[in-house]
């Protein structure tokens, strides 16, 4: 394409978009020019624009809260009311659910049941295996459908799915139980991360996404709370007290379920929490902040999906988290089984399992204030990954049942504090709506195969040392640690290619559909480190 035929396609672009912004807006002349000299100077950056500094950014959402007449601080507590505690909540119970086996393992399921060999892994494996092969799904079906209802009807299933566990009586019927509990909550963890990256700019997102991950670290802690509590509150003896864990929590999720389905966000742009005037404001802050728009309204099929398997930073953003997530849930099953076997009884070791849980969850969010204030996320997913071995290094590398207990703490705080920031910086780095979708369902979808990896990292031959479950562990810890080396090196490099003519030339050249969906490849759109 020539100069002059180049030059012309952007005019004609600024010129529509001035258009629209004259159009769509009541407010008086001078405004209408501000404002929509704002818009068009995001909506398609020309090949020279230059980079944007914060405050220039800061200025031009300031110019759209007045056009919009929104006020900013008011509406960030409003979003933060209504989006942040119905999905803390709602993976509360999901991760609890997901895990309340490993309590009842202590308390008798295993010979109750007859279970033997390694059937108690397969059993923790069978749940992985629907919920790797339909959580891809689950974005796409959220547009169809609205998150609200996607969130609540899973919720409803898998909350009666855990009801069932409490029920089975045979290895068997134990498999089936766990097999549609891991389809019912294929719908749950990227979806939230999706969500939440669709309200909140890159400035606004670590914190919420850590106070939402480190809900993991209270259904630990309220796991192995709840065990203790019913060993010793409940004395029943037409059902055994494993199966009241169960049931227990499977009845509260039912009942959250439907508190969900009304309270529940969906994507801005149809939350029913938000007026019309809000709507437009937060999509618009979003596009100023990420330079491109999110292309929401258009309607996309599994085709406009294919060509993003192409890109490979989406391979390396799931096996880095992939990598994290092997030994998070390695600990999350078997951390009550290697506590009771540094002396402790079955209820004392669920009572003990408690304290590293709570410990991290202090740890997260803390992080997430320093990440938020350093801008600078690769800095403490490192760092984390570095503490999470040397927790690990201590579990196996000492006979001191102290040492290993202490272990269990530095893990958790290692583990369970890298992995919101992996994902708050991988998820906020992908733009617009088609790649943000298939990037964070692809990042997750993959990654959770990790969590087939761990079901079988500490099998009962290996008891008591768990050399080879423990040394497995602190490998995948390594490769996450080059992973994510490798995504710095990524985002460095796109930054600096993304300012070259030709690539600015190349993407202009493009339809207006392309260059929405091009998202975050945009040249305008800058990668955060």
């Amino acid at each position: 394409m020539s100069d002059t035929s180049l030059a012309e396609k952007q005019k004609a672009i600024e010129a529509r978009n001035l258009a629209l912004d004259i159009e769509l807006s009541d407010e008086p002349s001078d405004t209408v020019s501000a404002t929509a000299s704002t818009k068009a100077s995001h909506t398609f950056f020309g090949p020279d624009q230059p980079e944007e500094s914060e405050e220039a950014k800061q200025q031009r959402v300031a110019v759209l809260a007045e056009k919009y007449s929104v006020k900013q601080r008011r509406l960030q507590w409003k979003v933060d009311i209504c989006v942040v505690p119905a999905l803390v909540l709602l993976y509360f119970a999901a991760f609890l659910d997901r895990i309340n086996i490993s309590n009842a393992r202590l308390y008798g399921m295993e010979s109750d049941l007859g279970l033997h060999g390694n059937q108690f892994n397969i059993a923790l494996t069978v749940f992985f295996v629907p919920y790797v092969v339909f959580e891809i799904f689950a974005n796409y079906l959220a547009k169809r459908f609205k998150p609200h209802w996607c969130f609540s009807v899973s919720m409803f299933v898998f909350g009666c799915a855990t009801i069932g566990c409490g029920f089975v009586k045979s290895f068997g019927g134990l498999v089936a139980a766990r097999f549609f509990l891991g389809v019912a909550e294929a719908a749950t963890f990227d979806l939230i991360f999706y969500i939440l990256s669709s309200y909140y700019t890159l400035r606004e997102a670590q914190r919420r996404f850590s106070i939402f991950f480190s809900s993991t670290t209270l259904s630990g802690a309220a796991g192995g709370s709840i065990a203790y509590q019913i060993y010793n509150g409940i004395n029943n003896n037409h059902l055994a007290n494993w199966r009241w864990i169960f049931v227990i929590e499977g009845i509260v999720t039912v009942f959250i379920a439907f508190l969900l389905f009304f309270i529940t966000p969906d994507f801005p742009e149809t939350a029913r929490f938000l007026k019309e005037n809000e709507k437009k404001f937060i999509k618009e802050k979003l596009e100023v902040y990420s330079n491109i728009e999110s292309g929401y309204e258009i309607k996309l099929s599994l085709r406009d999906y294919l060509p993003l398997l192409k890109d490979p930073i989406f391979y390396l953003t799931a096996v880095a988290y992939l990598s994290l997530v092997v030994p998070s849930y390695g600990y999350a099953y078997f951390a009550t089984t290697i506590i009771k076997l540094l002396g402790y009884t079955s209820v004392s070791a669920n009572q003990h399992s408690v304290y590293p849980w709570l410990s991290s969850f202090g740890y997260i969010n803390i992080i997430a204030f320093v990440s938020d204030y350093f801008q600078k996320r690769w800095w403490f997913t490192i760092s984390s990954s570095f503490i999470a071995i040397a927790g690990l290094a201590m579990v196996v590398g000492s006979d001191n049942p102290h040492v290993k207990y202490g272990g269990c703490f530095v893990t958790t705080l290692g583990l369970y504090s890298a992995m919101p920031v992996l994902i708050c910086w991988t998820s906020l780095n992908y733009g617009g709506h088609a790649r943000k979708s298939f990037g964070t369902a692809f990042q997750i979808g993959f990654g959770n195969i990790g969590g087939i990896i761990s079901t079988f990292l500490f099998l009962s031959q290996d008891a008591p040392h768990y050399y080879r479950g423990l040394g497995t562990s602190i490998g995948f810890v390594a490769l996450s640690i080059v992973c994510q080396l490798g995504m710095l090196f990524y985002f460095v490099r796109m930054n600096v290619k993304k300012q070259q003519q030709s690539y600015k030339d190349k993407f202009y050249q493009l339809s207006e559909r392309e260059r929405i969906m091009k998202g975050d490849l945009a040249p305008n759109f800058k990668y955060s480190l």
